[in-house]
């Protein structure tokens, strides 16, 4: 069983109504800040659990909760000689896919189709109508009237019947960036360590725990304490005394303490914390009980070694789990999979679904890769390596008065050999990138390269800029042809030798000792130029490529 497709409505940062399909096993949801990525796994987790921020949501309502441009537009209506709006509503749809769900199954839902699934929501209690519009002619209402909602659940059969304990999927949210205690323990490690147990264990449990009552009672220094309290007490004709908590059949929840090597779950480092709770969610016994994990950005807290260890457990143990994931590491990205990606742009979603398999293949194995720099970035220039950054850098820091290009929203990166990769990448998602390469002394073999992205193939987002030029010499280091084609030859050719002389603090008689000089230390070099204030001039296929990314 799994959730097919959310709908959301109104709550936090989603003004009006957002769609989105799911992956029947993982999905990394991916965004830049206040995209949305958050708020879709606390959605998912208080439609299925009615908790937020591990508190029940009825005892705790806020008009934060709600999308604030949706509050701020009500109060506006209740201004005197303007129509008063209905006040908003939370709905959150929660769409299944899966067998024994039956009487999930209707059109009770906004889409009118007959499927399986229901509705959370949290709005106005028509019960108090009549109050309410007392409080609107006297001009009462300043902020949302959270006092007069109520939180109610719905299947798409219409039956007004359901609970978090009816509905047939469970969800079990892991955030490293916070820790929720409750008496000293964290609630969702107690919550999992009970579905470790079946019934029979529990009232075993449950019985200890009493018998611990007895014992702790029967300890002398206990009855001596409640013996003073009787004698000296006068607030009350009943008994007081210390005691063990046991009001209900489950009280030793509220007792039990996770330790790890003798210290209490919540005083480890998150990190590890993040590591035990999603191993426990993949492999507790029952599955079908707890069938939605929901990470938020696993990558807080853990080295990349335990962010690895993360990782594998997720590929490897989550089984007919469902899994959603938010994340800003391409190492995530990458090892779980691109295929998996949800990008969410504007509230629209983009996927990576259509990829060559061995683009994925790929960027799994060498997950180092930062994949999600380019996607999360509007432009960007690909360069090959790190002097080519650092002169592409200083070419665009000269055009713009001192300006880093992401200091105007451009990001340059190094992605070696790989420019192909990254394309097919852009392409999908319409990113604008601009490629910065060598022509390598062969031009004809550079277009048939990237002829999917030239000439009449060329995309309006995507653009190939390399020196059309080819040069030659007899120069030969270590018995080998040097490649005139390259950036530093190319530098050498915009400038002369006494520019670079002054920039390298170096005294070459001729072009070719300084060429031999370039190529035995291509990122000194580069570093001189990025911090050089002499005059340069750079080749012509770089200042393409700087204008084209401004």
């Amino acid at each position: 069983m799994h959730i097919n497709k959310i709908q959301i409505e109104n709550f936090k940062s989603f003004q009006g109504t957002f769609n989105l399909s799911l992956n029947k096993g993982l999905n990394i949801l991916v965004g830049d800040n206040e995209a949305g990525k958050s708020t879709i796994i606390e959605a998912i987790h208080l439609a299925l659990t009615g908790l937020y921020n591990g508190k029940y949501l009825k005892n705790d309502l806020s008009q934060y909760l709600f999308n604030n441009q949706v509050v701020s537009q009500y109060l506006q209506s209740l201004e005197p000689d303007k129509t008063a709006s209905p006040p908003p509503k939370i709905h959150i749809e929660i769409y299944l896919e899966g067998d024994d769900i039956t009487e999930f199954e209707g059109n009770g839902n906004s889409q009118k189709e007959n499927v399986c699934g229901f509705s959370f929501k949290i709005e106005f209690d028509e019960n108090y109508q009549k109050e309410y519009e007392e409080l609107i002619k006297v001009g009462e209402i300043k902020t949302l009237p959270i006092e007069y909602y109520n939180v109610s659940w719905t299947s798409f059969s219409r039956d007004e019947n359901v609970t978090p304990r009816t509905i047939p999927i469970r969800s079990a949210l892991i955030d490293s960036s916070s820790s929720k205690h409750q008496n000293g323990s964290d609630i969702y490690i107690s919550r999992i360590v009970k579905e470790f147990l079946d019934s029979k264990e529990i009232v075993e449990i449950s019985q200890a725990h009493r018998r611990m009552k007895e014992s702790f009672m029967g300890e002398d220094a206990i009855k001596n304490i409640n013996n003073k309290i009787e004698t000296a007490s006068k607030i009350s004709d009943k008994k007081i005394e210390l005691s063990v908590e046991l009001s209900s059949k489950n009280a030793w929840e509220n007792s039990l303490m996770t330790y790890l090597d003798d210290v209490p779950f919540h005083y480890i480092g998150k990190g590890e914390q993040c590591l035990i709770k999603t191993k426990l969610a993949l492999g507790h016994k029952k599955a079908k009980e707890a069938n939605v994990i929901l990470l938020e950005e696993p990558e807080n807290h853990l080295s990349h070694t335990k962010l690895n260890q993360l990782t594998s457990y997720i590929k490897n143990d989550s089984g007919e789990k469902q899994i959603l994931i938010s994340t800003h590491s391409s190492f995530v990205a990458n090892k779980l999979g691109l295929k998996h990606l949800i990008l969410l742009n504007e509230k629209k979603t983009v996927r990576l679904n259509q990829l060559q398999p061995d683009t994925y293949d790929f960027f799994e194995k060498l997950s180092g890769y930062d994949t999600l720099r380019m996607i999360l970035c509007k432009t960007v220039i690909l360069v090959e390596g790190d002097s080519d950054e650092l002169v592409v850098q200083k070419a665009f820091m000269v055009a713009n008065n001192g300006s880093l290009p992401i200091e105007k929203g451009i990001d340059v990166i190094s992605v070696g050999t790989s420019f192909l990769r990254f394309l097919e990448i852009a392409d999908k998602i319409g990113s604008n990138v601009t490629v910065i390469t060598d022509n390598d002394g062969d031009v004809d073999a550079l277009k048939k390269k990237y002829e999917n992205y030239l000439g009449e193939r060329a995309r309006p987002n995507i653009k190939i800029c390399f020196d059309p030029d080819v040069d030659i010499g007899e120069l030969k280091l270590n018995d080998k042809k040097y490649n005139y084609n390259t950036l530093e030859p190319k530098l050498l050719k915009a400038n002369n030798l006494e520019v670079l002389n002054e920039i390298f603090g170096s005294n070459y008689t001729n072009d070719d000792e300084l060429r031999g000089f370039m190529k035995a230390n291509k990122t000194l070099c580069a570093m001189k130029v990025f911090e050089t204030s002499t005059t340069l001039n750079f080749p012509k296929y770089i200042l393409d490529a700087i204008q084209t990314g401004q």
